[in-house]
C-alpha cells in the first residue's frame, strides 16, 4: 500500500533550503542536451552497427533517433507539468506512488549516470596517457581518472553557472571532432573516392534475420542517443522551463540524428564494408583513407578527451541532482537535499554522487579489459530503455492529474508507441543484446533492492528516534 503523501505535488522536507540558481536559459540548455547525446560512443558504434547491417549502417541511427523522439514527447509533457529535478524518478512517483518502485527507477537512473561519468573519467584518463605520451600503466590512469573525477566535483560544487558553461566549452570541442569527420569525407566524395553503391548494401549476419540483425543494430545505436533525457534532471535550474523545454530537447535530438546519419553514411561510402565492422576506431579509417596525410590519430585522443570529459560532467551534476530531488520528496534521506546557501548547489548530494563514482572507477581500474566492464555500456542502454518504457506509461497515468499552470501535451498515441519501442529493444528475443548485459542488470537491480531495505531500516529507526524524543517531552 503507497503512502498517500508521496503523491503531492511538492513537498519539500527542509522549507528553510535555498532553491537551485537558474541559470539555464534556450541556448545553454540546446547545448547540454546536444553535448549530452554526443559523445565518443559514436566514434566505434558506426563499426559495430554496421557489422550488423552492413553499408546501411545509417537506417538503425534513424531508428533510435524515432525511438528516442517519441519517447521525448513523453519527457516533455512530464517536465513542463512538473518542472522540478529528478525526472523519470520523480515521474514514476507521481504517477505510482509505489515507494519500492519510485527507488529503483532512481537507483536505476543514478547508476547509469554514475556508471557513465565513472567509464568516462577512466577513457579520459587513457586518452590524457596517449596524447601525452606518458607512460600507461594501470596505476597512473587510476591516478589520473580519479584526480579527474575530484575536478568534476569541484566544477559541480562551485556553481551551476561555471558547470554549464564549461559544458559549452567541451560540447563545441566535441562537436568540431565529428564535423571535422564529416568535412573531410565529404570533401573526399566530391573527389569521386567514394563507392556510393556500399550505403544501400544490405547485409546482415548469416545467424540473424533481417529483423533482428536491424533490432540489434539499432540497440547499438540507441546508446548513442541516450542523453537528451539527463536534462530534465535541471528543470529548476533551467529559467521559465514550461516555455523552452519543448523546442531545445526536440532541436537537441535533431541536430544529433543529423551529425549521427552524415557521420555514418560519410564513413560507410569511404571505407569497405568488411574493413569498417573489424575497425575499433572506424572514424579513423574512414579519415585515413579520404585524406592519408591528415594526422587523425594524433588529434582522435585530445578530441576524445574533451568529449568523455563532457559526459562526465553532464552525468554527474545529473546525478546529482536526481538524488538532491527525490530527497525533496522523501524517498531518500534528507540530507542529500542540502543546498550552499551562498553557490545554491546541492552540495551533500554532489559529494555522495562523487564518492559512488570513485568506487566504481577503482572498481573498473581493477580489471579494465574484463567482461563485466566491456558490457556496462549496453547494460545501460537496456536498463535506461526500461526506463522510458515506465516514463511513457506514466505519462497516460498522469492525465488524471491536473495542474494549474499550462505545459506541452503530447498526442496520446506516441506514449503507446514508446513504451511499445522501448520494451521491443529491451526482450533479450528482439533485441539481439549478449546475455552477459541482462546478468549485469539483474545484478544491479537486487544492489538497488538492498539499498531499498537499508534506506527503509534507517526511516524506520529515525521515526522510532523521533517519537521517543517526544514522548519523553
Amino acid at each position: 500500500m503507497s503512502d498517500p503523501s508521496w503523491t503531492q505535488v511538492v513537498k519539500t522536507v527542509e522549507p528553510e533550503q535555498p532553491e537551485l540558481k537558474r541559470a539555464l536559459g534556450p541556448g545553454l540548455l540546446l547545448l547540454f542536451i546536444v553535448g549530452d547525446i554526443l559523445g565518443t560512443g559514436v566514434y566505434a558504434l558506426t563499426g559495430q552497427v554496421a557489422a550488423e547491417v552492413g553499408g546501411a549502417a545509417w537506417l538503425p541511427f534513424l531508428l533510435a533517433f524515432g525511438v528516442a523522439t517519441v519517447t521525448a514527447f513523453s519527457y516533455l509533457e512530464l517536465v513542463t507539468k512538473y518542472p522540478q529535478a529528478a525526472g523519470a524518478a520523480l515521474y514514476t512517483h507521481k504517477a505510482f506512488g509505489i515507494h519500492f518502485f519510485t527507488f529503483l527507477v532512481c537507483f536505476v537512473v543514478m547508476t547509469s549516470g554514475i556508471t557513465s561519468a565513472s567509464t568516462a573519467s577512466r577513457a579520459f584518463a587513457v586518452n590524457l596517457t596517449v596524447g601525452f605520451g606518458i607512460p600507461d600503466d594501470n596505476l597512473t590512469t587510476l591516478l589520473i581518472a580519479l584526480a579527474f573525477i575530484v575536478l568534476i566535483m569541484l566544477v559541480n560544487l562551485r556553481g551551476v553557472s561555471e558547470s554549464v558553461w564549461l559544458n559549452v566549452v567541451l560540447t563545441l570541442v566535441e562537436l568540431s571532432g565529428l564535423l571535422l569527420v564529416i568535412f573531410i569525407g565529404l570533401w573526399a566524395i566530391t573527389g569521386g573516392n567514394a563507392d556510393w553503391s556500399q550505403v544501400v548494401a544490405f547485409e546482415t549476419p548469416e545467424d540473424k534475420s533481417v529483423l533482428l540483425a536491424v533490432s540489434t543494430a539499432t540497440s547499438l545505436a540507441f546508446f548513442a542517443m541516450v542523453g537528451f533525457e539527463d536534462s530534465v534532471n535541471m528543470a529548476e535550474e533551467t529559467k521559465n522551463p514550461s516555455r523552452i523545454f519543448p523546442k531545445m530537447m526536440l532541436s537537441g535530438l535533431g541536430i544529433a540524428a543529423v551529425i549521427y546519419v552524415l557521420v555514418s553514411i560519410t564513413v560507410v561510402a569511404l571505407v569497405p564494408i568488411g574493413e569498417l565492422a573489424g575497425s575499433e576506431t572506424p572514424l579513423v579509417t574512414a579519415v585515413e583513407a579520404a585524406a592519408p596525410g591528415f594526422p587523425i590519430n594524433d588529434l582522435l585522443p585530445f578530441i576524445s578527451m574533451f568529449a568523455v570529459a563532457n559526459t562526465a560532467l553532464i552525468n554527474m551534476m545529473m546525478a546529482s541532482r536526481l538524488l538532491y530531488g527525490m530527497s525533496r520528496q522523501n524517498v531518500l534521506p534528507p540530507f542529500l537535499s542540502k543546498v550552499a546557501v551562498k553557490r545554491r548547489t546541492p552540495w551533500a548530494a554532489i559529494l555522495f554522487t562523487t564518492a559512488l563514482a570513485v568506487g566504481l572507477i577503482i572498481y573498473v581500474s581493477i580489471d579494465p579489459k574484463g567482461s563485466i566492464v566491456a558490457l556496462l555500456g549496453g547494460t545501460t542502454s537496456l536498463l535506461l530503455l526500461a526506463v522510458f518504457a515506465v516514463v511513457n506509461i506514466a505519462v497516460l497515468v498522469l492525465r488524471r492529474q491536473p495542474v494549474d499552470h499550462k505545459h506541452f501535451r503530447t498526442p496520446r498515441v506516441l506514449p503507446i508507441i514508446g513504451a511499445i519501442t522501448c520494451l521491443y529493444l529491451v526482450f533479450p528475443w528482439t533485441s539481439g543484446r549478449p546475455g552477459g548485459q541482462y546478468g549485469i542488470a539483474l545484478v544491479l537491480l537486487a544492489i538497488g533492492v538492498l539499498l531499498w531495505v537499508v534506506e527503509r531500516l534507517y526511516v524506520l529507526a529515525r521515526r522510532r528516534r523521533e517519537t521517543a524524543g517526544a514522548g519523553r517531552r
